[in-house]
């Protein structure tokens, strides 16, 4: 069984660490060449003559906040950090005389790399004191291009550009990378999911079989020594069981094949009646006391597990005389009981009875075994009513 690729939307484009990285880059980008472009072709730029200064410096500022990117992505910190920061912290601030209002959006950069490197209240102020410098710097230089704006006309431009450009860069920068985040922790769990799903699948699978085919391998085994032994001195009869050991297998097969589609299903009232003709074939008497009209078709599957599983114990791990298989509703439950007068050595859970418990915990039931003093009790509770 192979998992199909899960997609970051269902149905979607599968999500990959490449795709993931394109996408980082791509909303890194235009934050990163705004404020060289703004240098380079604003009105207050004094060194517009040098366009490719401020291009550098930000493609280096870019790169190191790329780096810091993908590295939080994965939830840590970038191998020495602790000097990248304060390298982005230069290439934002030593330009600042130069290019004046066009470089301030660049302090975005800073506050994001504060996020996603530092911790606790450290993270909070450096992240806060760029935004705060800025506007105390606007409100108290007495020169620059807002010398002789009044107070409401920067505190108007202050709020439009924290609130629509700042605030935005830092949301629109720092979301690209949570975003990433999230998809690659969706895409890890949706892979894990599939994962315990194709687990539990074999799981089913490797009950079913072993509770199908041991019943059926146990019946096969024998009818084929009871028609050796009848074979010299009955013919016919020796012929019957062997033309029942054909319809045995035949079943075993046809079953084998609904249970790899997950489309077998047992009836209680059919096992009860095989299992009976099993135990009498086997020399085994069998008291079989099983009448629950009216039940639920998920309890009735549990119990007709139990049913098979129960007696394909008593015909190849007991050497048992009598075997009675008896079950009751008893307030809002209903118990199984099987017991057999040959056990051989104490109880033990095998993969059969193993199964049988996940069948019954399924439905908030439960299973017990007890094999001692040479008798063999296999009890199954399961609530009537399910959910």
């Amino acid at each position: 069984m192979k998992a199909a690729p899960a997609g970051w939307l269902e149905g979607g484009p599968a999500w990959s660490p490449r795709r993931a990285r394109w996408f980082l880059v791509a909303a890194h980008v235009p934050f990163i060449l705004a404020s060289p472009i703004y240098a380079i072709t604003g009105v207050e730029n004094p060194a517009a003559r040098h366009p490719v200064v401020p291009l550098l410096v930000g493609l280096a500022v870019g790169a190191l906040q790329l780096r810091h990117s993908f590295a939080a992505v994965r939830g840590e910190r970038p191998r020495g950090w602790w000097w990248t920061f304060p390298a982005l912290i230069a290439l934002v601030y030593l330009p600042m005389p130069w290019y004046a209002g066009n470089w301030i959006d660049m302090q975005l950069f800073v506050v994001v790399s504060a996020m996603m490197l530092l911790r606790g209240a450290l993270a909070v102020i450096v992240a806060v004191l760029p935004a705060a410098g800025t506007l105390v710097v606007l409100a108290a230089s007495p020169s620059g291009p807002y010398a002789g704006v009044g107070f409401a006309e920067k505190a108007a431009w202050a709020t439009f550009w924290l609130s629509a450009g700042f605030t935005i860069g830092v949301a629109a920068t720092y979301g690209s990378v949570w975003l990433v985040r999230i998809i690659d922790e969706l895409q890890a769990t949706r892979t894990e999911l599939a994962e315990v799903a194709i687990g539990r699948e074999r799981l089913r699978l490797s009950r079913d079989l072993h509770d199908l085919l041991g019943q059926s391998l146990s019946a096969v085994s024998l009818q084929g020594d009871l028609a050796l032994r009848l074979l010299a001195k009955d013919p016919v009869a020796a012929r019957a069981q062997i033309e029942n050991l054909t319809l045995v297998a035949r079943d075993a097969l046809a079953g084998m094949r609904a249970v790899t589609r997950d489309e077998h299903a047992v009836s209680l009232d059919e096992e009860t009646k095989g299992v009976t003709a099993l135990l009498t074939a086997a020399s085994i008497e069998a008291r079989v006391d099983v009448r629950l009209p009216g039940l639920d078709p998920a309890v009735q599957d549990v119990l007709a597990w139990a049913v098979r599983e129960g007696v394909t114990n008593v015909l190849r791990h007991s050497s048992a005389r009598r075997c009675s298989i008896t079950a009751r509703r008893h307030g809002g439950t209903v118990r199984l009981e099987i017991v057999n007068d040959g056990a051989q050595g104490p109880a033990g859970e095998g993969s059969g009875l193993a199964g049988l418990v996940e069948r019954a915990r399924a439905l908030s039931g439960s299973v017990s075994a007890d094999g001692s003093r040479g008798r063999f009790r296999l009890l199954v509770e399961v609530p009537e009513e399910t959910i």
